[in-house]
Formats: C-alpha cells, sequence, structure tokens
C-alpha cells in the first residue's frame, strides 16, 4: 500500500454519496477545537448532510432562524453544525437568544449575517462560548470593526467578487481565518483557494437535480 493512500470503506448500500469537489481539500482548513474543517456543505437538508463527504454543516436558511429547525439539524448530523442566527431581519436580543440556544443544542460555531451592527455582534460574542462567524458581502466591510466586536472568523460570499475581496483580508488582516463560497466549479475553488480562503463552503445540487439522473436510469 502507497505510504499517504487512504483507503476507502463503504457499506453495500450507502456507496452513492455526494462528494465535496476534490479542489477544496487543498485549503489549510481552520482548527476549531481541535477539528479541522476544510470543507461546509451549505445546506440543511438532512438527506444531503447524512450522504455527503463534507466536514461541517453551514445552516444557513432565507427565513427567520427557527430552534427547531437548528435542533434537528444538530441532532441528525454526524459532523459539526455551524448555524445560522440572524443579523438581517432577526437582530437585537433575538439574535442573542439564538445564539445561545444552538450553542446548547450542540452547535459548533454560529454565523451572523452581513446586515448586522457591531454592538449586536459584540453582544453575540458575548453571549456564548463557541466562535461567531461574521458575513461580508462588500469589499467596503470594515472587517476590522467586525474583529474587533468580537468574530472569530470572516465569511466572504461576494458572487464573482469573492476571491478579489478574499484576498484583500488576507493582505489586511493576514491571521484571520476566512471561509469563503467556492463558486461552481473546480477552477473557482482552486482561485479562491488560492486568494487566501481557509476552508470554502460549497452548495450541492437539490435532491431534485440528484433524483434526475437517478430517474432517467431507473426507466431504461
Amino acid at each position: 500500500m502507497e505510504k499517504n493512500h487512504a483507503p476507502n470503506v463503504e457499506s453495500s448500500l450507502r456507496h452513492g454519496i455526494l462528494h465535496v469537489p476534490q479542489e477544496a481539500y487543498a485549503a489549510s482548513g481552520i482548527i476549531v477545537n481541535g477539528r479541522r474543517i476544510k470543507t461546509f456543505v451549505f445546506t440543511t437538508d438532512l438527506a444531503i448532510i447524512r450522504n455527503c463527504d463534507a466536514d461541517a454543516v453551514f445552516a444557513v436558511y432565507p427565513f427567520t432562524p427557527q430552534q427547531a429547525i437548528s435542533d434537528a439539524i444538530i441532532k441528525a448530523s454526524y459532523i459539526p453544525v455551524f448555524c445560522g442566527v440572524g443579523g438581517g431581519t432577526t437582530r437585537g436580543l433575538r439574535t442573542i437568544g439564538l445564539a445561545k440556544d444552538v450553542e446548547s443544542q450542540g452547535a459548533m460555531g454560529v454565523i451572523m449575517n452581513a446586515p448586522i451592527t457591531n454592538l449586536n455582534l459584540a453582544a453575540v460574542a458575548a453571549a456564548v462560548d463557541i466562535p461567531v462567524i461574521i458575513t461580508v458581502t462588500r469589499m467596503d466591510t470594515d472587517v476590522g470593526e467586525r474583529l474587533r466586536a468580537g468574530a472569530s472568523m470572516v465569511n466572504v460570499a461576494c458572487a464573482g467578487q469573492t476571491p478579489e475581496i478574499v484576498a484583500h483580508i488576507r493582505k489586511t488582516w493576514p491571521d484571520t481565518p476566512i471561509i469563503a463560497s467556492g463558486g461552481p466549479t473546480g477552477e473557482t475553488i482552486r482561485d479562491t483557494i488560492a486568494a487566501g480562503a481557509n476552508a470554502v463552503t460549497y452548495t450541492p445540487p437539490s435532491t431534485a437535480e440528484l433524483f434526475r439522473s437517478m430517474m432517467a436510469s431507473y426507466r431504461e
């Protein structure tokens, strides 16, 4: 056996899991409480969470955060879960309560949306003993103020500008842990990592898309 070869063990049924693009594993990773995380799957679909090879879950969705949802995801997942706790529509004391709730449920970290104020961010960071991730969506974001307010990591989600903004943050704040959206292809993932991202988020295909090819084979 080759020295660096990793044996692959699969069950007879659970062999068709969803794989994160291999390019993502070139990232350095971020060590959170002793666990190295290079890849986050960006989904709240429990079937995908249970059948993918990502290192952690990025549980953010376009509704106000609800404890019942975070609790279900954390209980069903066998990999660490980082939960969105607001910052856009949901703000103030509500975000603090949500952050404390997901910490008690077992979340590894909390994610704040870009519109959150530094005061609100600082209050959440003071309320929990797990990492607080702040999302960056614009080049003119004052990342230094976000870090001083208590953010532990930065999540860059700037569509096509992501590599450029990652590079700017890496140059200005060289020691800041950076998570970034990897984009749709292996090339965009490579570009994001080369710009300085320590970990990438991967948006998987929907279950409807995954079913399409399966059903086509069933019809043959």
